[in-house]
């Protein structure tokens, strides 16, 4: 019964809609990803699983630094139980409107594309998370990642997260300059 509960709801998750560069553009701002993230940002997230529980919430402060060539963020998490993290990502710009990025934990390269006021960026990645006995247990895990510029100090960030080709929730992140 359980796996026939878990088949049906992938093909359930797997009939939903996603976002499209092909989607009519909402605004006309154009999002230049190296002029956002650079300077202090605040953000405001948390992760939601299939069935639409919020099982993390979290708080980034966000440090980027754009040199002409590379933007570097170092990422400070802060989760709702009082654990951390910090990520440190290196992207670089391999065109007008692409990017190339890494970080600890990402498997490969983090690939990503402006068009208007959106960005999609996506890339596998090692993810700690906490397990039901308390330790750290590390996920492999995709990000389909979708950014849409709401005003010159605001972001929003939808991604959808996958395990083995399988969708198993959305995080939802609010980025704003300080």
């Amino acid at each position: 019964m359980r796996l026939i509960l878990a088949a049906a709801l992938a093909l359930l998750a797997a009939c939903t809609g996603k976002p499209s560069f092909d989607d009519p553009s909402l605004s006309d701002r154009k999002l230049n990803l190296e002029e956002f993230f650079d300077g202090e940002l605040v953000a405001y997230g948390q992760f939601q699983d299939i069935l639409g529980t919020v099982r993390r919430s979290f708080v980034v402060n966000i440090d980027g630094d754009w040199d002409g060539e590379r933007l570097r963020l170092v990422e400070d998490f802060v989760y709702e139980d009082g654990s951390t993290e910090q990520r440190i990502w290196t992207l670089t710009k391999t065109g007008d409107d692409s990017w190339v990025g890494t970080a600890p934990g990402v498997i490969g390269d983090a690939i990503g594309e402006e068009q208007g006021d959106r960005f999609n960026w996506k890339y596998e990645i090692d993810l700690p998370v906490p397990s039901a006995t308390g330790e750290t247990e590390t996920l492999r895990v995709t990000f389909d990642d979708w950014m849409w510029l709401l005003s010159d100090d605001r972001l929003l960030n939808l991604a959808y997260v996958k395990r083995y080709g399988l969708d198993i929730g959305t995080v939802t992140i609010s980025f704003e300059k300080k």
